[in-house]
């Protein structure tokens, strides 16, 4: 049993697109994903903007 961790480059507008059509090519089990999630500040206060995605997959 081994693992692998991918890096997903994603943005607001494309991220369920992305995430969909990656996950769809993947042969092995999904374990986790897991956003990086990066705090901002925006002219109307906090906010915060995931940059990439960090997926877990399980390989035989």
């Amino acid at each position: 049993m081994s693992y692998k961790v991918h890096r997903l480059e994603v943005k607001s507008d494309n991220m369920q697109e992305k995430l969909e059509r990656f996950l769809n090519n993947l042969s092995g089990e999904i374990i986790s994903i897991i956003p990086n999630v990066k705090p901002t500040m925006m002219f109307f206060g906090g906010s915060a903007k995931i940059d990439y995605l960090l997926i877990v997959e399980k390989t035989n």
